[in-house]
C-alpha cells in the first residue's frame, strides 16, 4: 500500500475526563501508539511521518470518513455493548458491513471494535459466561497468530466481559484465552482484530480499575487481582506493528 497511509480512527467512546486531560481522546491514544509502532517497524523509508491519521466521533456526532479518502479504518474500544441496538451502534454495524463488502479499505478492530467486526461479519456477539478479563493477561497464539505478531507468545491489556463467540466464515483465528476463545481475527487484505487493548498502558488501566472498583463494577478482590497485573509487560507496540504490516503488505 502506498504512503502516506491514511487511517481513520472511529472513536466509539470517550475516556473519563481525567484520562482525556492526560492522554487525549481515543484518536490521540491510538495516534501515540501507531506513531511509536511506525518508528519501531524497521521498514526502510517508513516512519510516523508516513501516517496520516484522523479521528471521527461515531457516538455523539456520528461522523464517518468517506472511503475514497482513507486506506484503513480502525474501530476503537468502548464501554458500550456491541450487541445493543442503539441507533449509533446500528449505524456503525452498517458502516462496517459496507467496509467488509469492498476490497480496498482495510479494517482494524480493537475490543468493542473487534466485536463490531464479528457482528458485521455475521458472528454471534454477547456477554461471556466467563466474566471479565482485566489488565495484562496472556493470549495463546495460533500458528497464524505467531506468524502475524512475529512471536510465540502474546500479553495484552484486557478490559472486557463481552466476546465474539465464533469465527465468521473465511476468517482465520489468531489466538484465544480460557475466558475468550476468539481473541483475534484475520483475513488477508481485509481485516485484523484483537479483543484486548494494545493502546492501553499501566497508568490508563490503573485509573479504570480503581474507578470501576468505586462504581461497584469490580469488587475489591477483583480490583486487587487486576492491579497486581497492571504493570506487567504487554505487547501493545508489537500488536500495533502487526496492524501496520497488515496495512502495508500487498
Amino acid at each position: 500500500m502506498k504512503t502516506p497511509l491514511r487511517i481513520a480512527i472511529l472513536e466509539c467512546d470517550t475516556p473519563p475526563d481525567d484520562l482525556v486531560a492526560r492522554f487525549g481522546k481515543y484518536g490521540k491514544v491510538f495516534t501515540t501508539l501507531l506513531e511509536k509502532a511506525a518508528d519501531d517497524l524497521g521498514r526502510t523509508g517508513f516512519s510516523k511521518d508516513d501516517l496520516k491519521l484522523s479521528a471521527y466521533d461515531v457516538v455523539t456526532e456520528q461522523k464517518y470518513p468517506s472511503l475514497d479518502d482513507v486506506d484503513a479504518v480502525l474501530i476503537s474500544g468502548s464501554k458500550y455493548n456491541s450487541f445493543d441496538n442503539d441507533a449509533w451502534i446500528l449505524k456503525l454495524v452498517e458502516f462496517t458491513e459496507k467496509l467488509l463488502k469492498q476490497d480496498r479499505v482495510r479494517t482494524i478492530g480493537v475490543c468493542f471494535g473487534h466485536q463490531i467486526l464479528g457482528r458485521a461479519a455475521g458472528a454471534k456477539v454477547g456477554r461471556s459466561d466467563g466474566g471479565w478479563e482485566v489488565a495484562v493477561l496472556p493470549v495463546e497464539l495460533t500458528e497464524k497468530g505467531k506468524e502475524i505478531f512475529q512471536q510465540d507468545k502474546l500479553s495484552i491489556h484486557q478490559m472486557h466481559r463481552d466476546v465474539v463467540f465464533e469465527y465468521p466464515e473465511g476468517v482465520e483465528a489468531l489466538g484465544g484465552s480460557p475466558r475468550c476463545l476468539v481473541q483475534g481475527m484475520y483475513q488477508k487484505g481485509k481485516l485484523i482484530s484483537v479483543q484486548g487493548h494494545p493502546e492501553f498502558h499501566e497508568a490508563f488501566v490503573d485509573y479504570l480499575i480503581k474507578m470501576r472498583n468505586k462504581q461497584g463494577i469490580f469488587n475489591d478482590a477483583e480490583a486487587q487481582d487486576a492491579l497486581d497485573r497492571v504493570g506487567k509487560h504487554h505487547d501493545g507496540v508489537t500488536i500495533a506493528k502487526a496492524f501496520l504490516r497488515f496495512l502495508l503488505d500487498d
